[in-house]
């Protein structure tokens, strides 16, 4: 089928078009290439999902500026994950000088797929083969000018981490072109896209892509045709095309689809790829990365991990460096500096004791913020960019698939889930990496359930290194089996299918420093400029309601749930109401409890398993309702506020009756 309408203007030419568009299959390399580009960086990591919104840049070209958008990795444009209907968002809109797709060098089968996909939106592209070194290195060779003249379009390469040929993909990108290859599909299948562009053409846009996106069955608003002028008999003809269409197959359109596009593929790399079989690279981490997905032998390395995370971030963050900056740096000099100081500029004794009172913005807030949880979120932060950048990550969510098939999900959930152990919130929208919306409802009811952010983690290994390694079990053992428990209902109540597992992994390689510095560096600074206001503002809130008197009332109504089921000091309550504002906030008022002697050892693993099932804090919640909607974000919440007391009451009663030592 080549139903040509045309080809959009090149960027060298003066058209007043300006967005350029990086676009690709999962964990090939855009987010570096775009930093390379554009000089601005964004998260960069060895593993697929880092993308989940589209990054904009600026990026100058022949004297003219252009738009440059990053967008999520993607499998196929005829699919249905969130990520990929943002993509069809991008293909579908207008100003698009040219796609510049990025591919794995190693995999061109996989990239030359999605490359035949985009061809049917008949703009420019450009085939960006990345990782050169890796492919060289695992003995690939190809001929890359037989290959652009077999296509049609510029075909570079470059190693995007060393910045090695980026001058010539500038170059490349004003020649840009449309794809020459012809792709013969069924009869059937061109007759009907054919009939879509002659009928709906009339100021839609329409390409052989909308149309195919229309036989695919795809609703997305971006390809309704609620707003077009052809909207009063759109939405009839489509779907009276699509029922022919389908009863002439009798097979589902993608399927077909990706049998042109797969033979098609197959014609295009005859005589031009060829695998030497020298393999330059190293061997000893080729073999690594084959036993940690091991059924047998990739559990070992992940309790591996888990040992090097609890010692790294509870015992060295949480307990070295809190102490001495606790200790030393706030108890010794910065907080009774800060309350003379205070105590001597302002006679106002309502301002003394909101700055550095018993709820003081500086004695409690920032003593909270950066000497208790910055030094955990800063250690935690350094070990999860390791993991990431590592690979390891891919290899986790392959050993994982089959316990996660049994909750309705596959082993790519675990990238969320673990995006989580940074950030919940942040996690909720990486969800949309997820194919099928059971999956999603799924995932985010776990994250806000019993995934605890970085802050709230470290606080609780903090907590839990000063007792045994009972208690650390116990922990971790409720809150995964009450996972495992709600995911399994949740599979079984929501009605839907989960996807199967596709996911690349990618080389295993020795994380590079640079990338640690300014992964770190990022979160870092997401942490100064948005957790450290909200502890600000829950202290400010605090003061508040114990200026006004209302702290001691809650107190009073929270005591049966506080003092009674759980067994926890009247004070708790404090840390449990400010919990909804941040959970790591929370943790932190039980963590002073603890060291200040007022919870015994079992309250401590009590209070941590309760305060990580507790309820989400707003930013997470709000983050539930842009992406699942106010009804699904209510439900959960009603739900696990009840469920996270019940839990921890039941805990309680167990391990005072068995007198457990922890």
């Amino acid at each position: 089928m080549r139903t040509d309408s045309g080809c959009h203007p090149r960027v060298g030419k003066a058209t007043g078009v300006r967005k350029i568009v990086l676009v690709g299959n999962h964990n090939v390399g855009k987010s570096v290439l775009f930093a390379c580009l554009t000089g601005r960086y964004v998260t960069v990591s060895n593993y697929p999902g880092t993308t989940v919104e589209v990054a904009y840049g600026k990026v100058h070209l022949n004297g003219q500026e252009y738009d440059l958008l990053d967008t999520p990795g993607i499998e196929s444009v005829f699919a249905g994950s969130e990520d990929e209907r943002m993509v069809q968002d991008v293909l579908l809109s207008e100003g698009i000088a040219c796609l510049v797709q990025v591919a794995d060098a190693k995999n061109l089968k996989r990239a030359l797929f999605l490359t035949l996909q985009l061809s049917e939106f008949r703009h420019p592209i450009v085939l960006v083969l990345n990782m050169l070194d890796e492919a060289d290195a695992r003995g690939y060779k190809m001929d890359c000018l037989r290959l652009s003249r077999r296509l049609g379009i510029p075909v570079v390469t470059t190693v995007a981490v060393r910045n090695q040929g980026i001058g010539e993909l500038k170059e490349a990108i004003q020649r840009a072109s449309c794809l020459q290859w012809t792709v013969f599909h069924p009869p059937a299948i061109t007759h009907a896209v054919q009939t879509l562009m002659a009928d709906l053409s009339e100021g839609d846009g329409m390409v052989p892509g909308r149309a195919l996106l229309y036989l695919t069955g795809d609703a997305h608003p971006p390809v309704r045709l609620e707003d077009s002028p052809s909207a009063l008999v759109g939405a009839g003809k489509i779907s009276v095309v699509r029922k022919d269409l389908q009863n002439i197959l009798q097979e589902p359109v993608e399927s077909v689809l990706s049998v042109a596009y797969r033979t098609a593929v197959e014609e295009i790399l005859e005589g031009i790829t060829e695998r030497t079989g020298a393999v330059s690279g190293n061997t000893f981490f080729i073999r690594l990365g084959q036993w940690m997905v091991h059924p047998l032998l990739g559990y070992p390395f992940l309790l591996l991990i888990l040992w090097i995370l609890y010692e790294f971030v509870g015992v060295f963050g949480a307990g070295i460096l809190v102490d001495f900056i606790e200790d030393t740096l706030f108890g010794r000099y910065i907080n009774p500096f800060a309350v003379r100081w205070v105590q001597t500029i302002l006679p106002w004794k309502f301002g003394v004791d909101l700055l550095v009172g018993e709820y003081g913005l500086l004695t409690m807030a920032l003593t909270y913020s950066l000497a208790i949880i910055f030094p955990i979120v800063l250690t935690f932060f350094i070990f999860f960019s390791l993991l990431e950048d590592s690979g390891y990550l891919p290899r986790l969510a392959v050993l994982v698939n089959n316990l996660f098939r049994r909750i309705g999900l596959t082993g790519k959930a675990v990238l969320p889930m673990v995006l989580g152990l940074g950030c919940d919130t942040m996690a909720t929208m990486t969800a949309r990496i997820l194919e099928t919306p059971k999956e999603r409802v799924i995932v985010t009811l776990l994250l806000a359930l019993g995934v605890p952010c970085s802050a709230q983690l470290g606080v609780v290994l903090a907590m839990l290194a000063s007792l045994s390694w009972k208690a650390t079990l116990i922990w971790g053992g409720v809150v995964a089996l009450v996972m495992l428990l709600v995911g399994y209902l949740s599979s079984l109540i929501l009605k839907g299918e989960s996807a199967r597992l596709v996911i690349e992994i990618p080389p295993l390689r020795i994380p590079r420093l640079s990338n640690i510095f300014w992964k770190t560096l990022a979160r870092v600074e997401w942490y100064l400029t948005e957790v450290v206001p909200l502890f600000l503002l829950g202290t400010f809130l605090l003061f508040l309601l114990d200026r006004l008197r209302v702290l001691p009332l809650l107190q009073k109504v929270a005591e049966p749930l506080i003092t009674g089921l759980l067994n926890l000091p009247s004070e708790a309550s404090s840390a449990f109401l400010l919990g909804f504002l941040r959970r790591d906030y929370g943790a932190a008022g039980l963590y002073s409890l603890a060291r200040d002697g007022k919870i015994d050892s079992i309250g401590i693993v009590v209070s941590m398993v309760t305060i990580t099932l507790f309820i989400p804090c707003v930013a997470n919640l709000l983050m539930m309702v842009k992406e699942r909607g106010w009804k699904t974000a209510l439900a959960m919440s009603a739900f696990i506020f009840p469920f996270a007391f019940l839990v921890g009451g039941i805990l309680n009663a167990l391990l005072r009756a068995w007198g457990m030592k922890l």
